[in-house]
């Protein structure tokens, strides 16, 4: 036991040091940084989620030490509990009269969209206690992510008068031409108030596509991790039947609650906001499985399969929403699990 928990604080340092090195804000920096979480999942299935909790909090004391006690709190929030949570629950297990049964990946997945919505709140509450401070911190993230879309300023008077043709002969009085400025100007303010609409709107769901893309990077990670494990011969469970993976209607309540939250005020309404946008990601996962899974057996599976990853790389990931509804009506419906076998 204290070999592991050694080579849990080792697994936690190395993990710190790539979290750390997103202060050098360099292309390889994002990219050390985005491995983060990987060598306290590793640890986490491979000796025990006592080694990883103990590389959260050798890594966590070491930021807070050596940069900043925001920054431990930020790893640990963000990056080691996740990590340790998921692998914790991935090595859950239970006696039954058919052998050991092991945390069904379904609820697992449903687990990593939770987790997910939970870091994106818990760094929020870190970074701006004040929600009207964190709301501000939104919207001038959302109107710079507008103006990068729009990178067309409102001119100014002067520099359209400096562009305007100037009369030649310098004529003035009820014989002159009209100053031009005031349709532009209000053609010009129409399109700064639909930008900063625009901002608005999109500061709203920035929550949402934040959890949503962590859900899915958590995914693969667990998955990289497993896969990293497995190789190694030292994970204790038997590798899953991924395409049968299907969430329990549980999370369709839990979706229907975060719903209703995205409407209360405060953090309360942004948590709600992050649980949509998470469970749409696990939910697209889910009907990624499940397309994987009916297809089995069928003629031309590879065809159909790599057909619609081609779908997905050309539209840029739209067609992420046509497998979100695919996945909630697999859930609703619930025709895959065998009624005389439910999941527990």
């Amino acid at each position: 036991m204290a070999n592991h928990i050694g080579i849990g604080i080792g697994a936690g340092l190395v993990s710190a040091l790539l979290f750390g090195v997103l202060l050098k804000a360099t292309p390889l920096a994002i990219v050390l940084y985005l491995v983060a979480p990987l060598p306290i999942l590793i640890v986490g299935l491979g000796w025990s989620h006592k080694a990883a909790l103990a590389a959260v909090a050798a890594g966590s004391l070491a930021l807070a030490l050596v940069i900043a006690p925001f920054m431990g709190l930020a790893f640990a929030a963000y990056i080691a509990l996740p990590a340790w949570w998921l692998a914790y629950l991935t090595l859950l297990g239970r006696e039954t009269p058919s052998g050991l049964e092991w945390y069904p990946t379904g609820r697992l997945l449903g687990w990593t969209a939770a987790t997910a919505a939970l870091a994106f709140i818990a760094i929020a509450v870190l970074s701006s206690p004040n929600h009207a401070a964190f709301d501000t911190q939104l919207r001038g993230l959302a109107r710079t992510l507008v103006q990068v879309r729009d990178p067309a300023a409102r001119p100014t008077i002067e520099a359209r008068r400096a562009d305007a043709p100037q009369a030649e002969t310098g004529e003035s009085g009820p014989d002159a031409a009209p100053e031009p400025d005031a349709a532009p100007m209000t053609g010009s303010d129409e399109a700064e108030v639909t930008r900063s609409e625009v901002a608005d709107a999109l500061a709203r769901v920035v929550p949402a596509f934040a959890a949503n893309g962590l859900t899915l990077l958590l995914t693969f990670y667990l998955w990289a991790s497993a896969k990293i494990v497995k190789i190694s011969g030292r994970l204790p469970r038997p590798w899953p039947d991924l395409p049968s993976t299907a969430m329990p209607r549980a999370t369709l309540v839990t979706l229907a609650t975060a719903v209703l939250m995205c409407f209360a005020p405060g953090f309360v309404g942004v948590f709600g906001v992050a649980l949509v946008g998470a469970f749409s990601a696990a939910f697209a996962l889910q009907g990624l499985a499940a397309f994987h899974d009916r297809s089995r057996g069928r003629p031309g599976r590879g065809l159909m399969l790599f057909g619609m990853y081609l779908i997905l790389f050309v539209t840029q990931g739209v067609a992420l929403v046509a497998l979100t509804l695919f996945g909630l009506a697999d859930t609703a419906l619930d025709r895959r699990r065998p009624k005389d076998n439910p999941a527990p």
